[in-house]
């Protein structure tokens, strides 16, 4: 268990640095400009605590993985705080897929996305119930 945590984390970490293009991809700065300053800023402010939350749960999950895998309290409440945001994230990706935009590249985009959100989720969530340490 303890090399498919370090996995996690670096798929995570992985992950975060892939959707540093998603911006681009889907020009949010054209997009965001439209937008009333104040509401211009929140979007982008979110949009940074969700990056940095993502290389965080990468960090924590490769720096401190015997913290992660020995079932106290913390290490639960954790790994079931991570299990929980990418099984949320997948429930988001799932309900409004069909707003993305269409094509090949963005199809094996969405499987590849939807497959790391449901790999997360079941790893950190097998390790909170203790399932898997």
């Amino acid at each position: 268990m303890h090399t498919l945590l370090v996995l996690a984390g670096w798929g995570q970490i992985t992950l975060a640095l892939g959707t540093l293009a998603i911006p681009r991809v889907l020009g949010w700065p054209q997009e965001t400009r439209r937008l009333e300053p104040l509401t211009h800023t929140v979007f982008w402010t979110y949009a940074t605590y969700i990056w940095l939350a993502h290389v965080c749960f990468g960090v924590v999950s490769i720096a401190l993985t015997d913290e992660l895998l020995d079932g106290s309290p913390l290490a639960r409440t954790v790994t079931g705080f991570i299990a929980g945001w990418w099984g949320l994230r997948l429930a988001l990706q799932l309900r409004y897929r069909q707003l993305g935009p269409q094509g090949p590249r963005y199809l094996a985009g969405e499987i590849v996305l939807t497959l790391a959100f449901a790999a997360c989720a079941v790893c950190y969530g097998l390790i909170a119930v203790g399932v898997i340490a």
